[in-house]
């Protein structure tokens, strides 16, 4: 049977199963499809079970494991298959066991015995919504021999895999991060020289968001204010965000993507704060919380990798940031809002590096041109 674990364990990698967790214990995976979103999480336990008081043992455990699973892919309910493969079943009753209704109905559990093999790759085969064929062994070939040549392609496949997620995140280099905080920091200096950065005159001669001249016809002060800022203590947060998020972004993105995403991201931003504020505004928090939209949607593509690195640290600066800017007065939150969903957008036109989809670009294309045509016209209407 270990031969058949290993044969089953290279057949989910080959089929673009991630192993996303090598326990301590000897001959247990768990894997995760990183192609197919509804497919189940799956934990391959090779053990020849005795009594089925350790297979109450140790459902018991996969149904804690399965919560911290949960917790970490937020998501209230997470589709496991539990796959037990021993030489012989349990000498005792066992099938109530594993065939028990839990508070865990995600939970499915298969024990693969040498008697049951063809019916449960039938099983197996009907949860995960893809035919499993084991690959062919040589009928003289030595079975440990065969055991250790599957393992040598598993762990192959595992470091290509790996690697490939490493060039994933270092596509480009933050050259565009810097550029825009210099730009930052000079307007901020040249601000300061001409009178001021928290003086209003000041600030709408250079180009801060004022609705009434927008109103009039200088639509760009729809995109100037991400390059202003109101103060040195609202230059110096906008600058570390810039800092650390664009970073991350520039690099997953590539330069020229994420200059579209910050810019688009910015320019929704004041379209949001234009249509729900009549205050002067300026700052990159639009623009920034753009960012956060397009790591939003390098989630939704690389999920897994996603929550396997920052996905919640992201979600709760998402959220921290929004609550703040509701409870703390002079906060635009309609900018943040606007820029969060204009990288999200922008994220989807431009998608990932050799990444394509150009259906599912122009769609997002033409979403983007509606949104931006209707607030604008409501904008400018109002």
């Amino acid at each position: 049977m270990d031969l058949f674990y290993w044969q089953l364990v290279y057949f989910l990698v080959k089929n673009r199963y991630r192993i996303i967790k090598l326990s301590n214990a000897p001959h247990e995976i768990w894997l995760e499809s990183f192609e197919h979103k509804g497919a189940p999480l799956i934990r391959l336990v090779r053990y020849d079970i005795d009594w089925s008081s350790w297979l109450q043992r140790d459902l018991e455990y996969t149904r804690q494991i399965a919560e911290q699973l949960q917790k970490r892919h937020l998501r209230r309910s997470l589709p496991i298959l539990n796959i037990y493969i021993s030489a012989y079943p349990p000498v005792d009753d066992w099938e109530w066991i594993v065939n028990e209704p839990t508070e865990h109905s995600s939970l499915h559990t298969i024990l693969v015995h040498s008697a049951n093999q063809m019916q449960a790759l039938q099983d197996i085969s009907q949860i995960i919504h893809v035919s499993v064929s084991l690959p062919a062994i040589e009928h003289d070939m030595d079975p440990q021999f065969a055991i250790q040549s599957i393992q040598r392609h598993v762990f192959r496949l595992e470091k290509e895999r790996q690697e490939k997620e490493k060039r994933l995140m270092e596509h480009g280099q933050p050259r565009i991060v810097y550029a825009l905080i210099a730009i930052q920091v000079l307007m901020f200096l040249f601000l300061e020289w001409k009178g001021g950065s928290t003086n209003s005159a000041v600030l709408i001669q250079y180009g801060a968001k004022f609705n009434p001249l927008i109103q009039s016809g200088e639509w760009w002060r729809l995109i100037t204010p991400v390059f202003l800022h109101i103060g040195f203590l609202h230059l110096l947060m906008n600058t570390m965000a810039l800092y650390y998020l664009g970073i991350v972004v520039e690099r997953l993105y590539g330069s020229w993507r994420f200059l579209f995403i910050y810019l688009l991201a910015g320019f929704f931003g004041t379209v949001g704060s234009f249509l729900f504020t009549s205050s002067i505004s300026a700052g990159a928090s639009g623009a920034i919380f753009g960012l956060f939209g397009a790591l939003l949607y390098f989630g939704t593509v690389y999920r897994h990798l996603f929550f396997q690195t920052m996905g919640a640290n992201i979600i709760g600066l998402i959220v921290l940031n929004l609550g703040l800017g509701l409870l703390i007065p002079g906060i635009d939150n309609a900018g943040h809002i606007g820029g969060l969903i204009g990288g999200f957008l922008a994220a989807n036109i431009v998608h990932l590096p050799r990444h394509r989809s150009w259906s599912k670009q122009l769609l997002s294309f033409l979403v983007t041109l509606s949104l931006l045509s209707f607030s604008l016209y409501m904008g400018f209407k109002g």
